[in-house]
Order: C-alpha cells, then structure tokens, then sequence
C-alpha cells in the first residue's frame, strides 16, 4: 500500500525532510540564545546606567581592558582637559544616523594619569580631510561624569584602522593607541560624557545605549520552531496525497467487465 515511499524519488525526499527537522531545530535554539543574550544585555545595561557614578580610577587603570560587566557604569574623573592632543574619530553617526566625527579629548587627572573622555559628536567641515570645527573644551579643571566603555579593535568593532589619516583623526578609540601618541599613562577604556552638558549642545552627546527593545529573535526562534513541525506534517500529508492517487490511477486502469448475457 504505502511501497512508493522506498522509490528513489520517496527515499531523497524524506532524507531531505529528516535533515531539515534538526537544521531548523538548532536555528530555533540559536534565535533563543540570542533572546536571551538580548535581555541579559537590557538588564546590564539599565543596571549600569542607573547605578551610582563612581570614580574611574576604581574601576580601570592603565592597560586595563574593561569586561562587559563594567560596559557603560557611571563614573566620574576630576582633572584637566588637554586639548593639544585631542583627536577626531572618523566615521561617527549622530542620533540621527547622520556621518561625522567624535571628539576625543584626554583629561589629565591629578597624578597625571589620562583618561579618554569623548567629548560627543560634530559634523565634518567643508573639507572632508581637514580637522572638523570642535567646540573648545571647557578650561581649567572640571569633574565629569560618563559611561565607561571598553578600547575599540577592529575585531570587535568591524571598523578597519586605517593608516596615513590626515593628522589628528583617527578611526578607533584605543587607550594604547592614545598611550603611544601622548607619551602619557592613559587608563583602559573611555568615557562618554554624559554631564556636564556642554555649551550650545555641541558637540551633540551621544545618547544612552538603547536597553528597552528586545528585537525579533523570541519570535525568529518561534518561527523556526514551526516550520520544523511542519516538515513531518507536510511529508505526511504528501505521502496519503500519493497514495490516493496512485489508487485513482490505479482504478482508472482497471477495465470494466461487460455485463454477461442473461439466458
């Protein structure tokens, strides 16, 4: 009755099947884990941000890398900002998705120490290879708070660090790197400010790390989870489809007797 699913045709198509089952499984469980990581990130991040802002200097130090546990903790730094050596870090999108520049100022603390302090956003000049117009950062010496954040590399990042860039610009923010060009002890990571605000709003600060949104992949992973019952549903579907019409073929084929002649 059911001999056509050993066929050739049959025997692939259900070997197809049962390879979709797990395939769509596992990205089932992918998508999940990805929910997951989604929320445990919110929750970091909204602890982070509402936590007490507490002094830099206890949370890195000079070739620290800085672990996701500490991304965007409020802290603060008191010193004074060293605009001879500020930089531009090409590449940067404002809140609006618009391309210019963050602007990178170190912070000389009391002992001498630096800390990266990005200072925000700003547009490009007219020349797109010249230094952008920058906001003077305030004189003398200034407390500030901001959210720490981890050295940029290119593997975590995606961003390539390009060489010959016009002077002063940069395309990663990198306490090693900024290390090397200050000839200064600079603390691991980086600050963004978040206050004070500065004068007129520029440069633009950067807005906090969105933590409220948890994305697609809970429904992703649903989707996927679906469509792996669906497989051996549809098989079996199929397979009583072929059977009724081999059975109609086969009914079509049959000839029907004449009526004997009765005496």
């Amino acid at each position: 009755m059911y001999r056509f699913v050993l066929t050739r045709q049959w025997v692939c198509l259900t070997l197809i099947a049962l390879a979709l089952i797990p395939a769509m499984i596992k990205l089932g469980f992918w998508q999940y884990h990805r929910h997951e990581h989604r929320v445990a990130q919110n929750q970091l991040i909204a602890g982070n941000l509402s936590a007490k802002p507490v002094p830099v200097t206890e949370v890195t130090s000079p070739g620290h890398q800085v672990p996701r546990s500490d991304f965007w903790r409020a802290v603060t730094a008191t010193g004074t900002y060293d605009p001879a050596h500020e930089v531009v870090v090409r590449m940067r999108t404002d809140n609006d998705d618009k391309v210019g520049f963050h602007v990178l100022t170190p912070l000389v603390l009391a002992d001498g120490r630096v800390v990266l302090v990005n200072r925000g956003w700003v547009a490009g000049g007219d020349d797109p290879r010249g230094y952008p117009p920058v906001p003077a950062a305030p004189s003398g010496e200034v407390t500030v708070t901001g959210r720490l954040k981890a050295d940029e590399t290119s593997g975590g990042s995606g961003i390539k660090d390009r060489k010959g860039l016009p002077d002063r610009q940069v395309m990663l923010i990198n306490s090693a790197q900024q290390a090397e060009y200050l000839g200064k002890s600079v603390l691991g990571g980086y600050m963004e400010l978040t206050a004070p605000a500065p004068a007129g709003g520029s440069p633009e600060p950067i807005a906090d790390p969105d933590h409220d949104s948890i994305g697609p992949h809970m429904a992703y992973a649903v989707q996927w989870w679906l469509f792996a019952a669906a497989v051996p549903v549809g098989w079996l579907v199929l397979v009583r489809r072929e059977k009724r019409d081999r059975a109609a073929a086969a009914a079509d084929a049959t000839p029907e007797r004449e009526p004997q002649p009765t005496a």
